[in-house]
């Protein structure tokens, strides 16, 4: 049997298989990404599919935080587009 790797959302604190989360990378020369593959290079966050969960980021700001670089406005509106 194949092991399932688990992340943990940096809002809900919830461990979640890859799938069920979105992955925000800060790539190397400091871009702000959505990471499809899930293995794009640079330093990454997980989010939980959740309208609220993107809106509890956006207001409290933690991608900035986890990434260390200002996080732009419409990285949370392609967040939002890919929770609905």
């Amino acid at each position: 049997m194949k092991k399932i790797p688990l992340r943990t959302c940096v809002i809900t604190g919830e461990k979640l298989e890859k799938k069920d989360l979105i992955r925000v990378v800060r790539t190397p020369n400091l871009d702000v990404i959505v990471d499809d593959t899930g293995k794009a290079n640079g330093k990454g966050a997980y989010l939980k599919k959740e309208i609220d969960v993107i809106n509890k980021a956006e207001k409290s700001k933690i991608l900035n935080k986890k990434l260390e670089v200002e996080v732009p406005d419409q990285i949370y509106d392609e967040l939002r587009s890919r929770c609905e």
